[in-house]
């Protein structure tokens, strides 16, 4: 600590840093005056007053168990006591990974996005402060470097420059200046031209200013809803009445399991407004206020919406045995991070992003000899990338239990085959033969695999059932889902209506099958139950009642809540649906 002071004296408080690394399990030696506690606060005050960091790192492990506990608590006691009265840290570690991420070199100085009010109501603000609390850090931009300078020339930037030159179509030879330039958007097959003044005024320029929108119940924000970096709201510091404020919402939140919705802009001029949660943060030191976590919350824009098929929607025969949930079960538990008599693995406060570690270490290595070859992976941060040999070994049995559960077959890729399908002529075309390309159908019919390969975008009339099972699987927008129920239905009105002496009755029933089975799969069966109560009904005001007959010897009927949890009909309603419509078909 005195060489520290020495060397930078008392303006460089940033410089001085002490970093303490120990098991922490020998005791240490009574002093000739005062006590132990006392001459810990005092070396405290003094770093305190030189301004001096410190980070104490306590790597025990399995040293653990053969130490003497009391010896163990009044050294972290003492360490304690360092973390209470300067700006220390103090960490317990038991593994490289964590030591490794516990030894940071570089530690980035907190700088606020936001200074100024929460405005509660128009009545009631509270002064904070907002900072960054986790922000992605990147591998550093390599810049362009320029040899031509001479050697000699001590002030060379080496510097590369990039401009760039807009010329005419029509006149390569001429250069169009600035202010003959305009941007422009694509706006469907056009390009819309917009100035820079009509651009900036039709920018949104909000106020600076954090408003509280209103609350609502924890539960109804889910968590894969955060957007971006996560910021952290703190009261104002020394500021009482802030500290108050901030502590007993704050509290109240937390009491009744509440979250706060804001409307946040950081700073003048900004060019967006962010809508967000802010999620209560109860400090357990005394020495640390109350504060909120604010995560940003997407607008409809920046949602995607994927639909998949519910697993308990599914026959026995697609869902796990009990054997096979057991095994997976102790997979699972196999695997834990978390055991209860061990430090937990690859905390984020602890573990070193690997691609910046190796960067930086490559980095070093070159700085030092320009020709050295890239090193092989260090093995503590493999054990970051990859799972634990070790933890694996150990755990084998389990590991081929579960293999033994589920038996994993090679899919091999099948060559895509095609056949060819006359295809309508053109109106005015004069070609005899043309052909169109259609893919070949699996020889498999329960297999989609030809089908979503592509992207069907309709129903046709060669092979309806498998476009609308390709529609259904397609996962690129929620609409396709919809618009092939849709299609469906549509395809099936048409069957019935330009059937000639029932002929088309078979085709019909398939498709109102796969209507039913996709209905099913992706919890619609409202919309299949609605459509054949509505088709029987159309049957019989058409004189269609033979189509009603031949749909009653097939045993086709409503979705049940058997079959589909969101389905409002019972299974005796199912099974007597076309007992009932019977005697209406006469």
């Amino acid at each position: 600590m005195d060489m520290l002071i020495k060397k930078y004296g008392a303006t460089n408080k940033g410089k001085k840093r002490l970093c303490l690394i120990t098991n922490a399990i020998c005791p240490i030696k009574d002093p000739n005056e005062g006590t132990k506690d006392d001459q810990v606060t005092v070396i405290a005050d003094q770093m305190n007053a030189q301004g001096m960091r410190m980070e104490s790192i306590v790597v025990r492990g399995k040293l653990s168990v053969q130490a003497d506990k009391r010896i163990m608590d009044e050294n972290d006691r003492l360490l304690n006591i360092f973390s209470k009265r300067t700006r220390a840290k103090l960490v317990h570690i038991e593994s490289s990974i964590s030591l490794l991420g516990a030894l940071r070199t570089r530690n980035i100085h907190p700088v606020t996005i936001f200074r100024g009010d929460l405005e509660v109501s128009p009545k009631m603000k509270i002064k904070i402060w907002v900072y960054k609390k986790t922000s992605e850090e990147k591998i550093p931009t390599l810049k362009k470097y320029s040899d031509k300078a001479p050697p000699t020339d001590k002030f060379a930037t080496h510097e590369v420059k990039v401009d760039f030159e807009y010329k005419r179509v029509e006149d390569p030879s001429t250069v169009v200046p600035p202010e003959q330039r305009i941007k422009g958007y694509s706006y469907g097959p056009q390009v819309v031209p917009i100035s820079s003044a009509e651009w900036d005024s039709v920018k949104f320029k909000p106020e600076k200013s954090v408003k509280l929108l209103g609350f609502t119940d924890a539960g109804n924000i889910m968590r894969h809803n955060y957007m971006k970096d996560v910021n952290i709201f703190i009261p104002e510091p020394g500021n009482t009445r802030a500290i108050l404020a901030v502590s007993a919402l704050a509290r109240a939140m937390k009491e009744v399991n509440k979250v706060a919705i804001l409307r946040s802009v950081w700073r003048q001029g900004q060019g967006n407004v962010v809508v967000g949660v802010l999620t209560p943060n109860i400090s357990d030191r005394d020495n640390i206020p109350d504060s909120f976590y604010f995560n940003v919350l997407p607008f409809a824009e920046d949602v995607r919406e994927f639909q998949f098929t519910s697993f308990s929607n599914l026959p026995a025969s697609r869902q796990p045995t009990e054997q096979q949930q057991e095994a997976a079960d102790r997979f699972v538990q196999m695997l834990d991070l978390a055991p209860s008599v061990k430090e937990e693995s690859l905390l984020p406060d602890f573990t070193p992003n690997p691609v910046l570690e190796r960067f930086y270490r490559y980095l070093e290595l070159k700085s030092k000899h320009p020709d050295a070859a890239v090193p092989p992976l260090d093995e503590t941060l493999r054990k970051i990338t990859e799972p634990d040999p070790e933890l694996i070994s150990q755990n084998r049995p389990v590991l081929d239990e579960f293999c033994r559960a589920f038996e994993l077959k090679e899919n091999p890729k099948q060559k895509k085959s095609s056949r060819r399908s006359l295809r309508e002529k053109p109106s005015g075309s004069n070609e005899g033969n043309d052909y169109a390309l259609v893919p070949a159908q699996s020889a498999k019919p329960d297999t989609n695999e030809s089908t979503s390969s592509v992207k069907v975008e309709e129903i046709g009339d060669l092979t309806p059932i498998q476009d609308f099972e390709a529609m259904i699987a397609r996962r690129d927008s929620p609409i396709w889902v919809d618009k092939a129920i849709t299609d469906m239905k549509n395809k099936i009105f048409n069957l019935v209506e330009d059937s000639h002496n029932g002929d088309n009755y078979p085709k019909a029933v398939e498709c109102l099958n796969a209507l039913r089975k996709g209905c099913i799969l992706e919890q619609e069966p409202k919309q299949f139950n609605d459509f054949l109560r509505h088709l029987c009904k159309f049957c019989q005001e058409k004189n269609l009642s033979s189509f009603c007959e031949f749909l009653s010897s097939k045993q086709l009927t409503l979705i049940s809540k058997t079959e589909a949890a969101d389905s409002e009909v019972t299974d005796n309603e199912a099974r007597s649906f076309m007992v009932k419509a019977e005697p209406m078909l006469g």
